[in-house]
């Protein structure tokens, strides 16, 4: 039995080494290297200041603001910690009910806004912690932002255009914005 047990707790301790701490500390040191800023969470730094990750949304509500992805996390919007979808299929009523609430929330917002609005500014994403909306969710935001703002339209939309995002490698994805370095922008505008 004994001639068993050593080499079993050798080879036990010396895959701990190997797997739980020489191979997590050589990734982290190569993803330190070639990719920093992912490494470090793609945080978006203003003043200094860590203001948010390009990979998590944040609520915003001000008319002055372009909003984003509603978010389908508890208790509070965009809570990494509680990253799921809603789960709610579309014949559940709680889904049409919320996506009639944020629908009063936009019309409420703009109401000169005649635009359909996208389908992305009232369902949330699977994640829940989706920092994009479409080109399309950006273009129907810009009259409500701009005249928040005392700004001219074209401006607002040229912004708008300058932080689209085109597909991954040309074919992967949808053309999206970040809607908080899309606001930090806006902010640097006035």
């Amino acid at each position: 039995m004994r001639t068993l047990l050593r080499p079993a707790i050798v080879l036990f301790l010396v895959l701990t080494v190997i797997t739980g701490l020489i191979y997590p500390l050589v990734v982290t040191a190569i993803a330190q290297v070639l990719f920093p800023q992912q490494a470090n969470g793609s945080l978006i730094v203003k003043n200094g200041q860590a203001v948010g990750s390009k990979l998590i949304g944040q609520p915003f509500d001000n008319p002055k603001y372009f909003w984003g992805r509603p978010s389908a996390t508890g208790p509070f919007p965009y809570n990494a910690a509680a990253s799921s979808g809603s789960n709610l299929g579309p014949t559940n009523p709680a889904l049409t009910d919320a996506v009639k609430a944020r629908l009063n929330t936009l019309k409420a917002a703009d109401s000169t806004n005649t635009q359909p609005v996208p389908v992305d500014l009232v369902t949330t994403s699977a994640s829940g912690l989706d920092p994009h909306i479409s080109p399309a969710a950006a273009a129907y935001q810009v009259t409500r932002v701009a005249r928040a703002r005392g700004l001219d339209e074209s401006a607002v939309r040229q912004l708008v255009a300058q932080y689209t995002e085109g597909r991954d490698l040309g074919v992967l994805g949808e053309p999206r914005v970040n809607v908080l370095e899309l606001n930090l922008a806006l902010d640097g505008l006035k």
